[in-house]
Protein backbone atom coordinates (compact mmCIF):
# COMPACT_ATOMS: atom_id res chain seq x y z
CA UNK A 1 0.00 0.00 0.00
CA UNK A 2 2.54 2.53 0.93
CA UNK A 3 4.38 2.01 -2.54
CA UNK A 4 1.18 2.11 -4.50
CA UNK A 5 0.45 5.81 -2.74
CA UNK A 6 4.27 6.78 -2.76
CA UNK A 7 3.97 6.25 -6.45
CA UNK A 8 0.80 8.32 -6.85
CA UNK A 9 1.71 10.98 -4.77
CA UNK A 10 5.04 10.93 -6.35
CA UNK A 11 3.04 11.67 -9.96
CA UNK A 12 1.33 13.98 -8.45
CA UNK A 13 -2.32 12.63 -7.93
CA UNK A 14 -3.21 14.30 -4.86
CA UNK A 15 -5.85 11.72 -1.86
CA UNK A 16 -8.69 14.15 -2.38
CA UNK A 17 -8.34 12.53 -6.38
CA UNK A 18 -8.01 9.26 -5.02
CA UNK A 19 -11.10 9.62 -2.86
CA UNK A 20 -13.48 10.91 -5.73
CA UNK A 21 -11.67 7.91 -8.02
CA UNK A 22 -12.55 5.29 -5.10
CA UNK A 23 -15.97 6.93 -4.90
CA UNK A 24 -16.74 6.59 -8.35
CA UNK A 25 -15.83 3.02 -8.39
CA UNK A 26 -18.05 2.35 -5.50
CA UNK A 27 -21.13 3.74 -7.38
CA UNK A 28 -20.19 1.42 -10.59
CA UNK A 29 -19.94 -1.06 -7.73
CA UNK A 30 -23.48 -0.35 -6.51
CA UNK A 31 -24.66 0.20 -10.35
CA UNK A 32 -23.28 -3.22 -11.13
CA UNK A 33 -25.16 -4.40 -8.24
CA UNK A 34 -28.09 -3.20 -9.49
CA UNK A 35 -28.10 -5.02 -13.01
CA UNK A 36 -27.48 -8.18 -10.85
CA UNK A 37 -23.97 -8.52 -12.14
CA UNK A 38 -23.11 -9.67 -8.40
CA UNK A 39 -19.36 -10.64 -8.66
CA UNK A 40 -18.49 -7.40 -10.82
CA UNK A 41 -20.40 -5.24 -8.10
CA UNK A 42 -18.07 -7.22 -5.28
CA UNK A 43 -14.86 -6.42 -7.69
CA UNK A 44 -15.36 -3.11 -8.15
CA UNK A 45 -16.65 -2.30 -3.79
CA UNK A 46 -13.17 -4.34 -3.25
CA UNK A 47 -11.30 -1.99 -5.67
CA UNK A 48 -13.38 1.04 -3.92
CA UNK A 49 -12.29 -0.04 -0.08
CA UNK A 50 -8.47 -0.62 -1.60
CA UNK A 51 -8.81 2.86 -2.66
CA UNK A 52 -10.03 3.92 0.64
CA UNK A 53 -7.18 3.03 2.15
CA UNK A 54 -4.53 3.96 -0.41
CA UNK A 55 -6.02 7.78 0.08
CA UNK A 56 -5.02 7.76 3.59
CA UNK A 57 -1.51 6.48 3.02
CA UNK A 58 -1.04 9.07 -0.28
CA UNK A 59 -2.50 11.77 2.53
CA UNK A 60 0.08 10.27 5.18
CA UNK A 61 3.22 11.24 2.52
CA UNK A 62 1.31 14.49 1.58
CA UNK A 63 0.20 15.46 4.70
CA UNK A 64 -3.48 15.24 5.68
CA UNK A 65 -5.80 18.01 5.23
CA UNK A 66 -9.31 18.89 6.59
CA UNK A 67 -11.04 19.02 3.53
CA UNK A 68 -9.31 15.57 2.30
CA UNK A 69 -10.95 13.98 5.89
CA UNK A 70 -14.50 15.43 5.19
CA UNK A 71 -14.18 13.95 1.71
CA UNK A 72 -13.40 10.70 2.58
CA UNK A 73 -15.78 9.88 5.62
CA UNK A 74 -19.03 11.70 3.52
CA UNK A 75 -18.06 9.58 0.25
CA UNK A 76 -17.41 6.61 2.11
CA UNK A 77 -21.02 6.90 3.75
CA UNK A 78 -22.43 7.92 -0.32
CA UNK A 79 -20.93 4.19 -1.18
CA UNK A 80 -22.12 2.71 2.20
CA UNK A 81 -25.73 3.54 1.42
CA UNK A 82 -25.74 3.03 -2.60
CA UNK A 83 -24.44 -0.69 -2.45
CA UNK A 84 -28.18 -1.77 -0.45
CA UNK A 85 -29.62 0.45 -3.28
CA UNK A 86 -28.58 -1.60 -5.35
CA UNK A 87 -30.35 -4.33 -4.10
CA UNK A 88 -32.96 -3.20 -3.66
CA UNK A 89 -33.52 -2.08 -7.20
CA UNK A 90 -31.67 -5.41 -8.04
CA UNK A 91 -35.13 -7.19 -6.54
CA UNK A 92 -37.33 -4.88 -5.05
CA UNK A 93 -40.19 -7.62 -4.13
CA UNK A 94 -37.08 -9.61 -2.39
CA UNK A 95 -34.76 -6.70 -0.88
CA UNK A 96 -36.82 -3.48 -0.26
CA UNK A 97 -37.94 -3.59 3.08
CA UNK A 98 -34.94 -5.22 4.61
CA UNK A 99 -32.31 -3.26 2.53
CA UNK A 100 -34.75 -0.03 3.73
CA UNK A 101 -34.02 -1.23 7.56
CA UNK A 102 -30.10 -1.70 6.73
CA UNK A 103 -30.44 2.32 5.29
CA UNK A 104 -32.13 3.51 8.15
CA UNK A 105 -29.87 1.62 10.41
CA UNK A 106 -26.83 3.69 8.57
CA UNK A 107 -28.62 6.65 9.09
CA UNK A 108 -28.86 6.26 12.72
CA UNK A 109 -25.44 4.75 13.03
CA UNK A 110 -23.70 7.19 11.25
CA UNK A 111 -25.38 10.24 13.04
CA UNK A 112 -24.65 8.59 15.91
CA UNK A 113 -20.66 8.24 14.76
CA UNK A 114 -20.93 11.59 13.56
CA UNK A 115 -22.21 13.94 16.78
CA UNK A 116 -20.25 12.60 19.02
CA UNK A 117 -16.91 13.35 16.78
CA UNK A 118 -18.81 16.71 16.74
CA UNK A 119 -19.41 16.79 20.66
CA UNK A 120 -15.47 15.56 21.21
CA UNK A 121 -13.83 17.95 18.96
CA UNK A 122 -15.78 20.73 21.07
CA UNK A 123 -14.57 19.30 24.25
CA UNK A 124 -10.52 18.96 22.79
CA UNK A 125 -10.97 14.98 23.12
CA UNK A 126 -8.98 13.28 20.85
CA UNK A 127 -8.48 9.46 20.51
CA UNK A 128 -5.59 7.10 18.40
CA UNK A 129 -6.93 4.09 18.99
CA UNK A 130 -8.26 3.55 15.40
CA UNK A 131 -4.87 5.12 14.27
CA UNK A 132 -4.82 9.32 13.39
CA UNK A 133 -7.68 10.55 12.15
CA UNK A 134 -9.56 13.32 10.65
CA UNK A 135 -12.54 13.03 13.61
CA UNK A 136 -12.50 11.44 16.48
CA UNK A 137 -13.40 7.88 15.75
CA UNK A 138 -15.45 5.88 19.04
CA UNK A 139 -15.27 1.72 18.82
CA UNK A 140 -18.30 -0.48 17.90
CA UNK A 141 -19.89 -3.69 17.07
CA UNK A 142 -20.77 -2.46 13.05
CA UNK A 143 -17.46 -0.66 11.72
CA UNK A 144 -15.77 -0.84 8.44
CA UNK A 145 -14.40 -4.56 8.99
CA UNK A 146 -17.83 -5.46 9.62
CA UNK A 147 -19.31 -3.78 7.09
CA UNK A 148 -17.04 -5.30 3.90
CA UNK A 149 -17.88 -8.29 5.46
CA UNK A 150 -21.60 -8.09 5.00
CA UNK A 151 -21.36 -6.26 1.65
CA UNK A 152 -18.86 -8.97 0.52
CA UNK A 153 -21.45 -11.64 1.73
CA UNK A 154 -24.53 -9.98 0.14
CA UNK A 155 -22.62 -10.06 -3.25
CA UNK A 156 -21.36 -13.87 -2.97
CA UNK A 157 -25.34 -14.60 -1.50
CA UNK A 158 -27.45 -12.23 -3.19
CA UNK A 159 -30.63 -14.63 -2.41
CA UNK A 160 -29.42 -14.17 1.56
CA UNK A 161 -29.51 -10.29 1.41
CA UNK A 162 -32.94 -9.93 3.17
CA UNK A 163 -32.34 -11.93 6.00
CA UNK A 164 -28.28 -11.15 6.18
CA UNK A 165 -28.99 -7.18 5.92
CA UNK A 166 -31.42 -7.68 9.33
CA UNK A 167 -28.71 -8.66 11.06
CA UNK A 168 -26.49 -6.02 10.13
CA UNK A 169 -29.04 -3.44 10.84
CA UNK A 170 -29.30 -5.08 14.15
CA UNK A 171 -25.51 -4.70 14.90
CA UNK A 172 -25.95 -0.94 13.29
CA UNK A 173 -28.58 -0.22 15.85
CA UNK A 174 -27.08 -1.31 18.91
CA UNK A 175 -23.39 0.31 17.93
CA UNK A 176 -25.51 3.30 18.08
CA UNK A 177 -27.45 2.68 21.25
CA UNK A 178 -24.18 1.76 22.94
CA UNK A 179 -22.85 5.39 21.32
CA UNK A 180 -25.34 7.20 22.78
CA UNK A 181 -24.57 5.39 26.02
CA UNK A 182 -21.09 6.03 25.89
CA UNK A 183 -22.02 9.66 25.15
CA UNK A 184 -24.46 9.86 28.16
CA UNK A 185 -21.26 8.45 29.96
CA UNK A 186 -18.52 10.93 28.61
CA UNK A 187 -20.07 13.95 27.97
CA UNK A 188 -21.93 15.48 31.62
Amino acid sequence: MEMAAARLAGAGITANQVTVASWGVGLAAAAAIALEWYLAGLALFLLNRLGDGLDGAVARLKGPTDLGGYLDIVLDFAVYGAIPFGFILASPEANALAGAVLLVSFYVNGASFLAYAAVAARLGLETRARGTKSIYFTTGLAEGTETILFFVLFCLLPQWFAPLALVFAAMCFWTAFWRVMEARRQFR
